[in-house]
């Protein structure tokens, strides 16, 4: 296709400054751009010249012209070309005035960052909505050897995808799977060799048991989770003195105390002495904008953490990727401060004054007149009554994906995306509810099903587009857990840890010490943001630093003393030794000449170090399959 000359000569003189990548941000500035000029042509429905970007997918898709994007190169991009020619045969949009030079400027620099998306965004009209209350399905009949309710909903899933039951997982890859996963540490050697030598039929649950029975095991795992999803442990900067409340004592011994979940959401909610840090947020230095304030932040982290829902775009304005309006994120804010606030529509003040406001008003109102606390009791019980299947739902949902390795919903902070399986998310929601919001209790119940005891995916291709349910999904261990099991081979766990719990602590783990470069780029955030998931993908930094880091180094080689003394310095038996700890298998013959090379017949501290250094980088060691 030949494209006529450019629109004028101020855009020609700005073309090199636009192909350079910059920052964009995709709600605020392009897709206001796109909506106006493109979507009446090229989305809900509609797609002329063969092209349709209702989704990312279909904008990057080939249509009849060739590919209207080169993703991370404005300049070669077709669009670029539609958009600045002046022969209006060709240009687009083909109506009006097209674009003005700013907007080309937005488009060529989105592009070049690499056309990000905002996560679950479609300009096709949504057609789904979530039900609010608590639905309760009807279970499939159970077959002769798979009686477990969520195999039996998952068989009835399986023969409609006409595929069959993922095959099981062997002795060995059971138990380190569900020591990493419950308590976040390798099993023993001592525990992996009984417990394969044990016979008995019901083993399995058993050892579920005893895990979860282990609270001090338990709580220092499942704190990094909470830590994340809570916005906890934030050592950053930024905050005025005095800004920042950690939780942390509250935290710890809620989780030793396995605390039903409605009564700990009720407690960050509507905050209790030790968890008020959550509800407060961060105080920021200096001024902020609106979306930043302290009551915001309130109303942004119940609706992320307990409901599933994006506050973040509606504090700004009227959601774009779903139903919630600055009216909605202003009302909750406004149950949680003393003063009245100014509803402001992307930094700008409107002259409005926010009322109590609660999300979901067929559940319940709250009531402006009352106090704060007493306001904030309302959005407690409005929030964790088992009348809101929204709230069992988000948890059972984060709880399936930190198991299972994808959520039922997905992304798992998007729950008005529908499920993959919605009898699958209902009935562990009821499950939940019905057992009092114990979490332990759906943990055990999820882990003692065959679809969790079963082999993993491993995805080369991680297109969530074209995903199907077929068993779990292989997790990369956290940096806690790599920094745990890294302690745990090498004996080089620090004395006591920087963070005391008010209770015996008789293992030192990485969730109560203060993140350092290697947890860091390990994968280990900052928490200026709620995380609800980290990344699954290695990073740059991450390869470099298991490398070379300073701090990995020193571990490794107070680590090769241990194994040598621990072993006697004899070769056969550092071998077995690591291998059984990390990965739970002796090594195979092949493994061990290339070992026995290695170490000779006398190991010296280097070639011991460099063996422990080889078995870490193992996706079999940093993988949870």
């Amino acid at each position: 296709m030949q494209i006529g000359s450019i629109k004028s000569l101020t855009i020609i003189t700005l073309l090199p400054l636009l192909f350079q990548a910059k920052a964009v941000d995709f709600a605020h500035e392009v897709v206001p751009i796109l909506k106006k000029h493109c979507a009446e042509c090229h989305t809900a429905g509609k797609h002329k010249g063969g092209f349709t970007m209702n989704t990312r997918e279909e904008l990057m898709s080939e249509n009849d012209n060739g590919f209207v994007l080169e993703v991370g190169n404005a300049e070669k991009s077709l669009i670029t070309d539609l958009i600045t020619t002046d022969d209006e045969d060709l240009r687009m949009p083909p109506k009006g005035k097209g674009l003005n030079e700013k907007e080309v400027q937005v488009i060529a620099a989105w592009i070049n960052a690499g056309a990000p998306w905002e996560p679950n965004f479609s300009f096709a009209k949504k057609t789904y909505e979530p039900p609010l209350s608590l639905q309760r399905p009807k279970l499939p009949t159970p077959s002769a050897k798979r009686n477990h309710p969520i195999d039996r909903i998952l068989d009835a899933y399986l023969a409609k995808q006409k595929s069959s039951p993922v095959t099981p997982l062997d002795d060995a890859a059971f138990v380190r799977r569900i020591h990493l996963d419950v308590t976040g540490l390798l099993p023993t050697s001592a525990v992996l060799q009984a417990f394969q030598k044990d016979s008995s039929a019901d083993k399995r649950e058993k050892l579920i048991s005893a895990l979860l029975a282990n609270n001090e095991d338990y709580t220092g795992h499942w704190l990094t989770f909470w830590n994340d999803l809570l916005r906890n442990d934030y050592a950053g900067t930024g905050y005025i003195d005095g800004g920042r409340k950690q939780i942390s004592q509250w935290l710890y011994r809620s989780l030793l105390e396995n605390k039903p979940y409605d009564k700990f959401a009720s407690e960050l909610i509507a905050p209790a002495s030790g968890s008020e840090g959550f509800a407060h947020g961060i105080k920021w230095r200096g001024e902020v904008s609106a979306g930043q304030t302290v009551p915001i932040q309130y109303a942004q982290s119940v609706g992320q953490t307990f409901l599933g829902i994006n506050l973040k775009c509606a504090s700004c304005h009227d959601s774009f990727t779903d139903r919630w309006k600055l009216t909605d994120s202003y009302g909750l804010a406004a149950a949680f401060s003393n003063d009245k606030i100014e509803i402001a529509r992307c930094d700008k003040p409107t002259g409005k004054i926010a009322e109590p406001y609660w999300l979901f008003p067929e559940l319940g109102k709250i009531d402006p007149s009352q106090p704060v606390p007493a306001r904030l009791a309302q959005v407690a019980k409005l929030t964790t009554m088992p009348e809101n299947g929204r709230f069992s739902r988000t948890i059972v949902n984060r709880l399936w994906h930190r198991l299972m390795g994808r959520g039922i919903v997905h992304p798992v902070d998007s729950m008005g995306t529908e499920p993959w399986n919605a009898d699958l998310l209902d009935y562990l929601a009821g499950y939940l509810v019905d057992n009092k919001y114990d979490i332990k209790k759906t943990i055990a119940h999820i882990t003692t099903s065959q679809a969790y005891q079963s082999h993993s995916q491993v995805l080369a291709n991680d297109d969530e587009s074209k995903w199907i349910y077929n068993g779990p999904r292989t997790k990369r261990m956290t940096a806690e857990q790599f920094v745990d099991a890294l302690w745990q081979i090498t004996g080089t766990a620090p004395a006591k840890p920087d963070f005391a719990p008010q209770t015996t602590v008789t293992r030192v783990r990485a969730s109560l010490m203060k993140s350092d470069l290697l947890m860091r780029s390990l994968g280990r955030p900052n928490r200026e943001q709620i995380v609800s998931s980290r990344p699954n993908d290695l990073t740059t930094l991450e390869a470099m630093d298991l490398n070379n880091a300073g701090v990995l180094s020193a571990l490794l080689k107070k680590g090769a003393e241990h194994i040598r003394t621990k072993n006697n310095n004899i070769p056969q038996a550092i071998a077995e030794d690591l291998f059984l700890q990390a990965l739970s298998r002796k090594p195979t013959t092949d493994e061990w000449q290339i070992i026995q090379q290695s170490l000779g017949e006398n190991p010296d501290i280097t070639s011991v170090q460099d063996l422990i250094w080889s078995i870490l980088v193992l996706p079999e060691f940093q993988l949870v399959r």
